[in-house]
């Protein structure tokens, strides 16, 4: 009896031992750290640049105001002006002096950028030379611009003879004009007549961005209607390939 007291006993010690042992052998599992949430990422800051050409006028001219941004949403062009798009240009007719200020927003903050325009008097008009009218000094500077075959874009030649006509209408700013668009007889009549418009499109443009007013200028399109040479060959075509001056009365 006593025996199987002790056997009872020590096996019940050997059950507690391997169960403390067991315990004591079971893997630690590290606590992990919180997790991290990453900071927002951060808007880029608007930038905006604002420029006019030209920078200083006679009163009555215009100016072509042309922009840049990034990261902007919104942008506005003061004075008289208001909202534009993130890049661009717009003519402008200031009658004095002035400062033009762009201001571009974004998510990260706003930017600003100035363009000052100088304003002087009107050019007084310049008395004929000698015994010269004002319709001969206007046929002898009023230099018409010459175009390829089925283009209308401002060559070289044409650029030279464009700014002879600017400095003209810069000298004498009561005069205003018409400017026609003129073509070849190859193509439609259709054609020619949008592709005279074209030209004479091209012509103003290019006179705006010298500093003349577009508000004294017009444009029409003869096509091929009113031809200045009438004969068929190449040397005949070019000449009537042209964006023509006429003074409007």
């Amino acid at each position: 009896m006593q025996d199987s007291s002790l056997r009872k006993l020590g096996l019940l010690l050997g059950v507690i031992a391997f169960a403390a042992l067991a315990g004591g052998c079971k893997k630690q599992v590290a606590s992990r750290p919180p997790a991290q949430t990453a900071p927002a990422p951060t808007s880029a800051q608007p930038t905006v640049t604002l420029n006019a050409s030209p920078t200083s006028i006679k009163s009555g001219d215009s100016v072509t105001l042309s922009w840049t941004s990034t990261d902007a949403t919104d942008l506005d062009i003061e004075p008289g002006v208001g909202k534009v798009t993130a890049q661009g240009t717009t003519p402008v007719n200031p009658t004095e002096s002035t400062t033009y200020t762009i201001t571009a927003t974004g998510p990260g903050g706003t930017a600003t950028s100035d363009a000052r325009v100088t304003v002087g008097a009107a050019a007084v008009e310049a008395p004929p030379s000698g015994n010269q009218s004002l319709s001969e000094l206007f046929e002898q500077n009023v230099k018409d611009a010459y175009f390829d075959f089925n283009k209308s874009d401002i060559r070289g030649d044409a650029r030279d003879n464009l700014a002879k006509t600017a400095e003209f209408l810069r000298s004498y700013p009561q005069i205003r004009v018409t400017i026609e668009g003129h073509c070849d007889e190859r193509g439609s009549t259709e054609y020619n007549i949008g592709l005279g418009e074209r030209r004479a499109q091209a012509a103003k443009n290019y006179l705006i961005s010298l500093g003349i007013s577009a508000t004294r200028m017009d444009t029409v399109s003869w096509g091929k209607e009113r031809p200045f040479c009438t004969e068929h060959d190449e040397s005949c075509w070019q000449q009537n390939r042209r964006a023509h001056f006429v003074a409007a009365h």
